[in-house]
């Protein structure tokens, strides 16, 4: 090898032995953190890919955890803050147990919450649904399947985060007045076997409920499995929450009367558009209360095959 190779080969192995996010030409890393792996999030990351078209000059990632706990996440927010990201877009698993790392965050980089809110943090802003009017629609589906009352058992992964504590809020005061009664609220901890056991386990010892209602996006398909699986869909009704496929082939098939979806692809959108302008100085779009409510829409048999449609061609990439 000649000088002038020994030079350059010198050059280019001092380049890729800086650490990651100091290379002169490597371009600012906005992250987007997730709380569990399911189908919901791939929606989001169709709106992460169309924010990076339209701004190449950024990497955009989307980091799922191995497992859902705030332990997890901590040690994600970490890695990311070593790599001297620009910005963090994150769905706080335990925002009270979290707001020390989600302030240190804050204090490196541009942070926003997406679908569950840290409101005690420091964050710029929060990208999502209104979490309580969410639940109250959820608690007007069911009164829907249970005009007449009944007993009813919620699921979700963790009372922990603001999303399922907000919805069940909603619920409850949705149900005010009604002969509608919760019977219990079964938590998973993001275990998608788990959570189908826990639908197995409340029909084998509840003989007289009427109601399953799961309230993330994976409660749903799991509990239409487990009724299914039990010859149950005329005994009990099902409400649920998101567009998970089997989620929409219940609603279709009338096994599940309705589901509360939400639009994550504008979580992943609007979160990476709105750090860039926060980054270049723009924090004009942020409202005072620091949160930008995308609205839900309830999918029933009326609009169902509709939405599908619409939902094949958004995982498609189109």
């Amino acid at each position: 090898m000649n000088r002038r190779s020994l030079l350059a080969a010198s050059a280019a192995l001092a380049l890729a032995t800086l650490p990651r996010g100091l290379a002169a030409q490597e371009k600012p890393t906005l992250a987007f953190v997730v709380n569990v792996s399911a189908d919901f999030w791939t929606i989001a990351r169709r709106g992460i890919e169309k924010a990076n078209r339209e701004h190449p000059d950024y990497n955009m990632e989307m980091i799922v955890p191995g497992q859902a706990s705030a332990a997890e996440q901590r040690r994600i927010v970490d890695a990311l803050l070593a790599r001297k990201v620009a910005g963090i877009a994150i769905s706080a698993i335990n925002p009270g147990n979290s707001t020390d790392m989600l302030n240190r965050a804050a204090e490196q980089c541009v942070l926003f919450t997406t679908d569950s809110d840290a409101p005690k943090s420091n964050r710029e802003v929060y990208i999502g649904t209104d979490n309580v009017a969410a639940g109250r629609e959820a608690g007007a589906q069911m009164k829907r399947a249970l005009p007449n009352g009944g007993k009813a058992m919620l699921f979700v992964g963790t009372m922990d985060a603001d999303n399922a504590r907000e919805r069940v809020q909603g619920i409850r005061e949705a149900l005010q007045g009604t002969q509608i009664q919760i019977v219990d609220i079964r938590t998973d901890e993001s275990d998608i076997a788990r959570a189908k056991r826990n639908v197995e386990d409340t029909l084998a010892r509840y003989s007289d409920i009427n109601l399953l209602v799961g309230l993330w996006a994976y409660n749903t398909p799991q509990i239409y499995q487990a009724v299914k699986a039990a010859g149950a869909e005329s005994k009990v009704r099902i409400v649920g929450f998101d567009e998970d496929a089997l989620t929409l082939r219940g609603v279709a098939d009338g096994t599940i009367l309705s589901t509360v979806v939400q639009q994550p692809f504008e979580f992943g959108y609007q979160s990476m558009v709105g750090m860039i302008k926060v980054l270049k100085g723009d924090r004009s779009f942020i409202p005072e209360n620091k949160q930008i409510i995308i609205p839900t829409r309830i999918i029933d048999s009326s609009n169902v095959k509709e939405f599908q449609g619409q939902m094949r061609e958004l995982l498609r990439g189109a």
